[in-house]
Order: structure tokens, then sequence, then C-alpha cells
């Protein structure tokens, strides 16, 4: 298969690219690295970058920013940022994907865990992930010819802790390799509509 890979250079997206990358072509974008660059909050530059792959059997979104703070301060434009970019970003590229997918080709879409099992300073990220979400499973009943979509909702990643980790107390962190097996399950399986949870 031919596999776009956007986040290919984060940390969950490395592991993706490696594992898929044993049995696959792979393609990889980022916001400034990869094969190919776009910023998926950008919908004119998502349908640029399709335009420059061509067809492709899966994509792959392992992107997406997010802002964490106090509810009391939180401002509009900080809510923006995750709306903009990891919910928004990622129904860009599943919205420009289906033009260029193949018949049974997959989307893979990013959450997380905060969005059923919220901590403190994370309600924008609780509101985005639930939200992504429920944009695939919505989406998954109306694909055309039998285009499926899928999301992974990581734990916190083993190798993120130095930056995450106070705000994860209590949560049993994840290898991203491990976290990349179900990516490979959206992919390669057969499901749609689907929350593979790696907790």
């Amino acid at each position: 298969m031919k596999i776009i890979v956007i986040g290919a250079s984060g940390t969950i997206g490395k592991a993706v690219a490696a594992h898929l990358a044993q049995r696959h072509e792979i393609i990889t974008v980022g916001s400034g690295s990869g094969q190919f660059q776009a910023d998926m909050s950008d919908l004119a530059q998502v349908r640029a970058l399709f335009a420059q792959t061509g067809k492709v059997d899966a994509v792959v979104v392992a992107a997406g920013k997010l802002h964490f703070g106090a509810l009391a301060d939180i401002t509009p434009e900080q809510f923006q940022i995750g709306l903009n970019s990891k919910l928004m970003g990622q129904v860009n590229v599943a919205q420009a994907a289906q033009e260029w997918l193949s018949d049974g080709g997959s989307i893979t879409l990013t959450s997380g865990i905060v969005g059923e099992q919220p901590i403190r300073f994370g309600a924008s990220a609780s509101m985005v992930n639930a939200a992504v979400e429920g944009y695939a499973r919505g989406a998954a009943i109306e694909l055309p010819r039998g285009l499926r979509i899928n999301v992974v909702s990581p734990n916190v990643l083993e190798e993120s802790l130095d930056a995450y980790g106070p705000y994860f107390y209590g949560f049993e962190a994840v290898k991203a390799s491990r976290v990349a097996l179900a990516y490979s399950r959206s992919v390669e399986g057969a499901q749609t509509g689907q929350v593979y949870r790696v907790w």
C-alpha cells in the first residue's frame, strides 16, 4: 500500500511510519519536515498536498496542537489552538483525502485518553479529542466506495513523560511502538468507525 503519514517526525508518527514501512510505501508529511510539507489547518494546503502525492491507499494523521491550561484562565484564542489544529486540521485531511483514496482505503485520526479520562488543565484537550472521535463515528456511516475511518486514542507516551508527565500522574504510560500497532490495525484491518484505545 501507499500510505501518507502526517506528523511523521513526531514521536507517534515516527513509530507508525517505521512500523508500516516494513510492508508498505510511506510518504512522510510534516508542517516543516518530511517528503512534503503542509499546514493541515489550511484546507488549501491539504488539497495541494494530495494533488502532489496522487492516489494513495491510506492516510494517517498523528499531528495536532493543543493548549493545556487552567480552565479559569483559558482564553477563546487558546481554545482555538486545538480547534483549528487538532480538530479541524484532521477533519480537513479526512475531507480532502476522500477524493484521493483508493476504493476501500482508510483514514486514521488521533485523539487521546483525555477525551474520556480528563485531567486538570486539560479541558481544551478533552473537548477536542472527544470531537475528533465524534466526527469519525459520524463520517464512518457516510464515506463512499468502502472507505474506512478510525481513531487511535493513546495514553501519555513513555517517550513524552519529560514534557507531559506532570499532567498525567497516576496514568500508566505506553510505548510509542505499542501505540503504532493500533494504527496498523486501523490501516491494515477491516473495521470502520472505531476508536482504538491504547491505555
